[in-house]
């Protein structure tokens, strides 16, 4: 149970990325008062959250229905972290395309697209917790711990996002590409393992 809830929370904390989340808000609406930077920050991660809520309770019925199996999600899963990983240890982590930032840039609330999706609860996210929620079917309350462990999360990307003029301050550009390539890396291996677990599982 403690490692399912030490995965649950270092995997949501590596692919949710709080830290590599500043420098991103800042970038969006560094130049809006404190005032509506609070209300975005809540909004984004409220939005977010209630998406997780949905695919954690609601992924395992859905894949049922559409006749994939959790193995095969796993390692569909396993390849899109893998990917996302790269892009992180490159530093090269956009989570969004340059359309997508424009039209952002260009909207009055940026707290549902692109803070809550793609930048907080992303494919990637989405996938991770799907693929915790069904390991954790095999705890008593397993998937309540993985959703409380991404509230969790959510709780510190909310504090990222709060505090994300300080963070940028501090770390500057060259220390939040360090922390990211550093999670990139644990990102990757994980990656690896859901592959390797999955594909056991689908060929044996």
């Amino acid at each position: 149970m403690h490692s399912l809830v030490l995965k649950a929370f270092l995997t949501l904390f590596v692919v949710m990325d709080p830290i590599g989340l500043a420098p991103v808000f800042l970038g969006l609406a560094g130049n809006r008062p404190p005032s509506e930077l609070k209300r975005i920050a809540g909004k984004a991660v409220l939005v977010a959250g209630g998406l997780l809520v949905a695919f954690g309770v609601g992924g395992a019925r859905l894949l049922q229905h559409l006749g994939i199996s959790m193995d095969a999600f796993r390692v569909a899963g396993g390849i899109l972290l893998f990917l996302i990983a790269v892009d992180m240890v490159l530093a090269q982590n956009e989570r969004e395309t340059a359309e997508e930032e424009a039209e952002s840039r260009s909207r009055a609330d940026i707290s549902v697209f692109p803070l809550a999706i793609p930048m907080i609860a992303g494919p990637g996210t989405l996938a991770s917790l799907m693929i915790l929620a069904g390991e954790a079917e095999a705890y008593p309350w397993g998937v309540a711990l993985v959703l409380g462990m991404a509230a969790l999360v959510l709780l510190l990307s909310y504090v990222a996002l709060r505090v994300a003029t300080s963070v940028a301050r501090v770390l500057g550009r060259t220390g939040v590409n360090v922390v990211t390539r550093v999670l990139g890396v644990l990102l990757a291996a994980l990656a690896v393992q859901y592959v390797a677990d999955g594909a056991r599982h689908l060929l044996g």
